[in-house]
């Protein structure tokens, strides 16, 4: 058994009576935290610094309102223990929710908008993040779900964005900036957002002087077009990266962390895969700037700032992280 699973804090309150509001605060923190109910007034989550100022807060807020509470650390003492307070955070029943919902959601697909379907996923989406952040006994309730969003997506995409290219086998080519100046860029119309994102790529750091030819059908691509995003397409998703992330490995831009964490961005919602945090609100801007838009040349101008405002949102955070 993991030693650090094995540790505990341990919250144990007299809340005083007669202050509904604070009841609800109080309540209200500790269920968004996943705290486990032993008993009425008795709290307990696993040890971590999170866990700890969570209590703490809690304690200050209760004693200071002039009730009584201590925080008490311990560890299990014996295997029996350590698996009865493990079952207090079961979110199986959690997930089977949101799987009904997904359900559901997969049913209504047919009829629904691409903004309405991908507003109701997103929705779903984002409270499973919330339960995973609970989630500290992750088992095959989390994989089931993380594997049903992944399928939803592929779902959502399949209907919205078809055609999506299979992922070749080949070694990824490390390519000369200079051999793809002032070039044709050639894809299919009704932009997702792999070729979105590739076209914003390619105009801000491959080819400024950049002009785009939207297809109809990938065999009406111009012979010397740079075709991307479509099978036999010069770059296209290989092995497990998509288009995105295949243009960054061939012109030596993985090493820039702002656009990496971009690419895990868009890979998620390309392909599925770990979610991303900012998923569900690009998503839904995407769907919502394709409803707006009646060229797919308007809707990559439109979406130019967009992933501007992320990319430097990405290198501003690293920066601070860094120091």
């Amino acid at each position: 058994m993991d030693s650090r699973a094995r540790s505990w804090l341990l919250l144990i309150t007299n809340l005083p009576g007669h202050n509904p509001a604070l009841r609800m605060r109080f309540w209200r923190a500790l269920k968004a935290a996943g705290a486990g109910l032993m008993r009425d007034g008795v709290y307990v989550l696993p040890t971590s610094e999170r866990a700890r100022s969570t209590f703490e807060a809690q304690l200050r807020e209760v004693q200071e309102a002039g009730g009584q509470g201590h925080l008490v650390s311990f560890e299990s003492n014996s295997t029996a223990q350590h698996e009865s307070l493990v079952a207090l955070f079961d979110r199986t029943r959690d997930y089977a929710d949101l799987l009904e919902r997904l359900k559901k959601w997969k049913k209504q697909l047919a009829k629904l908008t691409e903004l309405e379907s991908r507003q109701e996923l997103n929705i779903i989406v984002r409270e499973s993040a919330i339960v995973g952040e609970i989630d500290f006994f992750a088992g095959k309730s989390r994989e089931q779900m993380q594997g049903a969003l992944a399928d939803a997506e592929h779902a959502f995409n399949e209907k919205f964005a078809p055609d999506e290219p299979h992922a070749a086998r080949r070694a990824v080519a490390i390519r000369n900036r200079k051999d793809f100046s002032a070039r044709t860029w050639a894809t299919r119309k009704r932009l997702w957002i792999d070729r979105v994102a590739s076209a914003w790529l390619i105009k801000r750091f491959i080819d400024s002087d950049a002009r785009f030819v939207w297809l109809d059908h990938i065999k009406d691509c111009p012979k010397r077009a740079v075709g991307f995003d479509f099978d036999g397409a010069q770059f296209t998703h290989v092995g497990s990266k998509v288009t995105f992330e295949v243009l960054l490995a061939s012109f030596d831009l993985d090493q820039d962390s702002g656009l990496v964490r971009l690419g895990e961005l868009i890979h998620h919602l390309d392909v599925g895969g770990i979610p991303v945090a900012e998923g569900p609100g690009l998503a839904t801007i995407m769907a919502g700037a394709r409803s707006l838009q009646e060229s797919d040349d308007d809707l990559l101008k439109s979406m130019i700032p967009v992933f501007d405002a992320l990319y430097a949102g990405y290198v501003t955070s690293t920066r601070q992280a860094g120091g």
